[in-house]
């Protein structure tokens, strides 16, 4: 009779140490669960291969990035890398960053997504600046997704309003010359697709394909001189050689409608433009898409500027006496 008590005590003690222990485990489990979490201390590195510095090119990196950061602050980092214009670079890039092994690889133009294709088909890859992905990849039965691990966003301007650009401002004109690198195949399909709507238009079109920027000058004087109007493509090597086209064609007279406004401030008259900032903004939250909510890019839908407008280059006009329509709006100069 004299234990029972002591039995009692101890068992009321007993309860009380497991209702703390299980009292102070609960109030610790929440911080415990949260730095076990693999997404709150999860960092990120991202490779990024731009085929060439170029203004529209270089915005969308910068776009890119500032989607990125703004989401992830300091947990993702860049390795950016710039292959100069030449494509074997690329590559090399590509090849790095596999054996680095990042989280996602960003491809800006067409010839860097082409080397990150041939480099890695399991990590997540974005291209941007990159006009016809069907083209681009080798896709036959292009539908807007890829089925692999790449998507992106798209430049291509609507080239069926370009096409009734060049007929606004040009209706009398009869020969329309397409200059455009032989290299780049996303320009040989613009090329092939406003060619078919300037025909309907009753426009007779030649193309004239240059190497690299070597023979370029010497391509571009026989175009000028055949040609009442050229049409330059979003072509990488034109960007980066707009002064030696207008040297060419600004004493010669013919005028130029370009793909994007990079060239149509180097030598064009006018453009249907995109923000190339913005289009690289896109690609950078569909890369945050990937790399924190798991989606899979081969299921994510190649997307494009969800603007155009028509701009104009504002001294070009005036030198080769064009008119330009009150709803065009004058390029910035720098």
């Amino acid at each position: 009779m004299k234990k029972k008590p002591v039995s009692l005590l101890l068992a009321a003690l007993m309860a009380l140490s497991l209702t703390a222990c299980g009292t102070a485990k609960t109030a610790e489990s929440p911080a415990a669960s949260l730095e076990a979490s693999p997404a709150a201390d999860k960092t990120y590195t991202v490779g990024i291969c731009q085929l060439v510095q170029h203004p529209a090119l270089d915005a969308a990196t910068q776009g890119f990035k500032d989607a990125l950061t703004e989401k992830l602050g300091d947990k993702v980092t860049f390795d950016e890398q710039n292959a100069s214009g030449d494509v074997p670079t690329c590559a090399t890039i590509a090849n790095q960053f596999v054996s680095s092994n990042v989280d996602l690889i960003m491809a800006n133009a067409t010839p860097a997504l082409q080397a990150v294709q041939t480099a890695t088909s399991t990590i997540p890859v974005l291209g941007t600046s990159v006009t016809d992905y069907g083209t681009a990849l080798g896709i036959d039965d292009w539908a807007g997704t890829t089925g692999t691990n790449i998507s992106g966003t798209s430049d291509l301007a609507p080239l069926d309003q370009q096409a009734a650009m060049l007929k606004e401002l040009f209706p009398d004109a009869k020969n329309v010359g397409i200059l455009y690198c032989s290299a780049e195949p996303n320009s040989k399909y613009q090329s092939s697709v406003i060619t078919r709507l300037l025909n309907e238009m009753g426009y007779t079109c030649k193309d004239y394909t240059f190497s690299d920027s070597n023979d370029l000058q010497t391509v571009a004087t026989t175009a000028a001189a055949e040609s009442d109007v050229i049409y330059l493509p979003t072509d990488n090597t034109v960007a980066s050689n707009t002064e030696i086209i207008k040297n060419v064609c600004v004493p010669a007279g013919v005028p130029i409608i370009a793909g994007e406004e990079g060239i149509c401030k180097g030598c064009g008259v006018a453009t249907l433009s995109i923000s190339y900032y913005d289009l690289g903004y896109a690609t950078g939250e569909m890369a945050y898409e990937i790399l924190v909510n798991g989606k899979d890019p081969g299921t994510m839908e190649v997307r494009y500027a969800p603007k155009f407008t028509k701009e104009y280059n504002a001294e070009i006009a005036q030198t080769l006496g064009v008119t330009i329509p009150s709803d065009y709006a004058a390029i910035k100069a720098e």
